[in-house]
């Protein structure tokens, strides 16, 4: 039995499937399925269907203990990008400034590496991911919905972003509805599609708590970025460091991890302005507001709102709920 039936058979249940059922419903269905009929369908709607049996299906997925039928594939990327070096970065939906702009850091540097950064397409930290990874490349999406959907909606735009290029990809066909349950089914593809799952922010009960279970069953890497003690968004990662994994301070700590060299820092091509760098050195020193900087430097409003301008515009620093921060290098 084709795993297109049965992936189309959950599709039209509302079941969760990873093998043929043996009932009768489904011989009934797999007796009037027609294969091709559903493919030329896909196709017309731009989408594309990678079953488990087939060769190009990603080497790290199919290893897990349950890995899906196969998966629906929207986005102009070829499957080959599923068997580059990958890490998922996952966190909280309701993320602070400060772990957006880490998340999106790190999904950069790591892109600009080489790697394939694989997230979930949700709000907060996993939105940060796919952002920071396309401004130096592509990036994976998975769905916990119908390959079809844009959820959440408010995010049809960047989706639209990671399919040119990239790939969203989903287990479930073309008009699944998103549902609660299909989400941390969701998660096991994310962590099994990566060879390292990085989280950012987590509360005690996140669903990136759950990704990170699930790449530590798989026997994959799981790193935590350190948060403060006091904030409730830090709790999961704090305690997953308790745990063990390893804590992530730079792109650099993770490309360790995955055994890949770093790339060569840019050559500067002409000296800073000293105003640019003292204000440059005062944002890296500690997050600060407008005012904080120009006491920390002696510089006035104005110039220093001139020199955080085009800062932003270099990428050096993020403003976010009026603080300035320095971009992870």
């Amino acid at each position: 039995m084709s795993e297109l039936c049965v992936a189309a058979f959950a599709a039209e249940t509302g079941t969760h499937l990873l093998e043929a059922p043996k009932d009768a419903r489904f011989r009934a269905f797999a007796a009037g399925f027609d294969d091709s009929a559903y493919v030329r369908r896909l196709e017309g709607s731009g989408l594309r269907w990678l079953p488990r049996s087939d060769p190009r299906f990603p080497l790290r997925l199919r290893r897990i203990h349950d890995p899906p039928p196969g998966l629906f594939v929207r986005g102009t990327g070829g499957t080959s990008l599923l068997d580059h070096p990958a890490v998922a970065i996952v966190g909280a939906r309701a993320c602070s400034s400060y772990g957006g702009s880490v998340a999106a850091s790190l999904a950069r540097e790591l892109t600009r590496a080489g790697i394939v950064v694989v997230s979930g397409l949700a709000r907060g930290i996993d939105a940060a991911a796919h952002r920071g990874a396309l401004e130096a490349g592509v990036t994976v999406a998975v769905l916990g919905c119908g390959v079809d959907r844009d959820y959440p909606r408010a995010h049809t735009q960047l989706a639209s972003r990671i399919a040119d290029g990239g790939l969203i990809l989903s287990e479930y066909a073309p008009g699944v509805e998103p549902a609660p349950w299909r989400f941390p089914a969701r998660n096991r593809i994310v962590a099994g599609l990566a060879a390292a799952t990085i989280v950012v922010e987590a509360r005690e009960r996140s669903g990136a708590l759950i990704t990170a279970d699930l790449a530590l069953d798989e026997g994959r890497e799981v790193l935590a970025v350190p948060g403060e003690i006091t904030s409730a968004l830090s709790h999961g990662t704090n305690a997953l460091l308790r745990l063990g994994a390893t804590p992530v301070t730079c792109a650099g700590d993770v490309l360790e991890v995955l055994g890949v060299t770093p790339p060569d820092p840019p050559v500067p091509t002409a000296s800073v302005e000293p105003r640019i760098a003292a204000v440059h050195a005062a944002v890296v020193d500690a997050p600060a507001s407008v005012d904080q900087l120009v006491r920390r430097t002696g510089l006035g409003a104005g110039s220093v709102a001139a020199v955080l301008a085009e800062l932003e515009l270099l990428g050096l620093v993020v403003q976010a709920d009026g603080l300035y921060r320095g971009v992870m290098p």
